[in-house]
């Protein structure tokens, strides 16, 4: 008998809304299972009806699931909790929100091994330590007794599974574990993943939009579109040779890391000279193209005088012309805390952005880019140091669901900038507003709309509009892609480029995916603990890097050939043994 047995799974929402539409699969004892797609797709909410965790939240859930035995259709409440935690455990993508904030770790971890496990409070916390040891959490009895906001984001994810390993299941659900960690921690995770199956036999079944992710981790990839499976097979037959259209399309827009910045904007001169208008440059044969009715390019009103060519795109500027730097950073610091726990988020960068060029800023998580990019546009001042700022500038923040008003339509935020700035007539308010919807590829008609009701891109598309209201000169992304799946990563960063190109935008692309940055930027600064140990040209940083934390990092972005993936594996293991 199959580990798991899926048949025929169907799932609706709201009575009408099929999440998941007769998916059926299989996973044996021992194996791993990635299971990717676009944002949508059905993949989390698959996951979710291999625990019953659909049961109570009104979705309406057909056809059958086996988990180590159990039918969990037919299952009472009893076998269930059973199921989960004991024989079957999942890790969910936020850990923060996963884990109680007034309760130690330890205590956690304990309380869902004394649910299946009857033992004393004494053997719980001794088990406690013991996962946590298991997954690498270092001096584990004493960070035990620590809550979940003094660790980590890496740390916690660790707990999550430490957590789910308590009871020894047969089977791991991670959804999305890596998503949002930068790139050296989310290689630590896979790696922890990759060891705790060889050596416990678990099954694995991992949900990703993050094809590069599935390529490390598992033998067999499922492809869902819709809710529907399109393609199965081992990972290196559907990555290697994919035979749907689909796959191939899903895998067309992962960024490589080996992909140089002239190869792509060769690219994206070809797709401008072979299409027309915006919707060929900035939406994918996956996601649709631009709503009828948007404005062409070029046909953006501003109020201010005409920069850009209506009848085509100019030329643009080559990286660090036009004189004068748009913003100049000398020996910046910021220091947070006082005392003996001051520390030094920013420590002495210098750094200069020029008109219509691209300026990408990589690190670890606590690196300092945020505060960096923050300092850049005026919303942290720095403790020392000179920033000059020739420019109007603007940020596009990493999460739009917290960046939006979700009391206010979608039309109301995006006009902030403008009545701040000044304006009063309401009707050009408006007007100016639905063109900015249309500028970055949504309806006009979507004014009155809330952000609850746009996905994920969408969302990030408003944020675009917004901070194209107040007509900026420079525009720091930070952290702009990292929660999208990789077609909508592909559109944010192409409407980023189509809209550089028309107005001659300077950007500060922070991020920790390495190979978004190189796709996006003409030179790239790499941060380590506040400080930027490498800076030059986009390819010659990635091509020949120089500094040994530089070499790290890109050893650690994940990649599609699971071959290479293991090699990698390897020698990570062996270096973090000498």
């Amino acid at each position: 008998m199959s580990l798991v047995d899926v048949r025929d799974l169907a799932v609706t929402f709201d009575g009408s809304v099929r999440a998941v539409d007769g998916l059926s699969f299989t996973l044996e004892a021992g194996g791993a299972l990635g299971v990717v797609g676009e944002s949508g797709s059905g993949k989390s909410a698959s996951a979710s009806a291999l625990l019953g965790l659909h049961r109570g939240t009104g979705a309406r859930v057909t056809g059958s699931v086996t988990v180590a035995g159990v039918d969990v259709q037919a299952a009472s409440d009893a076998q269930l909790r059973g199921l989960r935690g004991g024989e079957a455990a999942m890790v969910f993508q936020d850990p923060l929100s996963s884990l109680d904030p007034y309760y130690a770790i330890g205590d956690q971890i304990a309380e869902v091994y004394r649910v299946h496990v009857k033992t004393s409070r004494r053997a719980g916390r001794a088990r406690a330590v013991e996962v946590l040891d298991r997954v690498g959490i270092p001096d584990a009895a004493r960070r035990a007794r620590a809550r979940p906001h003094e660790f980590s984001g890496g740390m916690r994810q660790r707990a999550l599974i430490a957590m789910a390993l308590a009871c020894e299941p047969q089977l791991l659900i991670a959804d999305e574990p890596t998503t949002a960690l930068d790139v050296t921690v989310q290689a630590q995770i896979l790696d922890l993943l990759h060891g705790l199956r060889q050596e416990t036999g678990m099954g694995l079944l991992l949900v990703t939009h993050d094809v590069g992710v599935a390529a490390e981790s598992v033998d067999e990839v499922l492809v869902m579109k819709e809710g529907r499976a399109v393609e199965r097979g081992s990972v290196s037959g559907v990555l290697g040779s994919p035979r749907e259209p689909y796959t191939r399309a899903l895998l067309a827009a992962v960024p490589r890391v080996e992909t140089g910045r002239a190869e792509v904007r060769r690219a994206e001169a070809g797709r401008t000279r072979a299409g027309s208008g915006a919707a060929s440059r900035t939406e994918t044969p996956l996601k649709g193209a631009r709503p009828a009715g948007a404005p062409p390019v070029g046909a953006l009103h501003t109020g201010a005088p005409e920069r850009i060519a209506v009848a085509g795109l100019p030329e643009r500027p080559a990286p660090g012309a036009g004189g004068a730097p748009l913003v100049e950073a000398v020996d910046l610091r910021r220091v947070f805390g006082r005392g003996r726990a001051a520390f030094a988020a920013v420590d002495g960068v210098s750094l200069t952005v020029h008109r219509g060029e691209t300026l990408g800023i990589v690190g670890e998580s606590g690196s300092g880019k945020t505060t960096l990019g923050r300092m850049l546009v005026g919303l942290l001042d720095p403790t020392s140091g000179r920033l000059h700022r020739a420019a109007r500038v603007q940020m596009v923040f990493q999460d739009p669901v917290s960046s939006l008003n979700p009391r206010r339509s979608v039309g109301e935020s995006v006009a902030d900038p403008l009545r701040a700035r000044g304006d009063r007539d309401e009707s050009l308010i408006r007007d100016r507003v639905r063109d900015l919807l249309g500028r970055v590829g949504l309806d006009a008609a979507q004014y009155d709309r809330y952000p609850h009701e746009f996905s994920g891109g969408q969302r990030q598309r408003i944020g675009i509009a917004r901070a194209l209201a107040a007509e900026p000169e420079l525009i720091v992304c930070d952290e702009a892609v990292s929660a999208l799946d990789v077609t909508t990563q592909a559109q944010v960063t192409a409407l980023l480029a189509e809209l550089q190109r028309e107005l001659g935008l300077a950007l500060v692309f922070v991020a920790h995916d390495l190979a978004v940055v190189r796709q996006v930027s003409d030179r790239v600064a790499v941060m380590r603990q506040g400080r930027i140990v490498e800076e030059g040209d986009a390819d010659t940083v990635y091509g020949a890097p120089q500094d040994p934390y530089t070499k790290q990092l890109l050893a650690a972005v994940p990649t599609l050939d699971p071959v290479l993936a293991a090699v990698r594996r390897a020698a990570r293991k062996e270096s973090a043994v000498v």
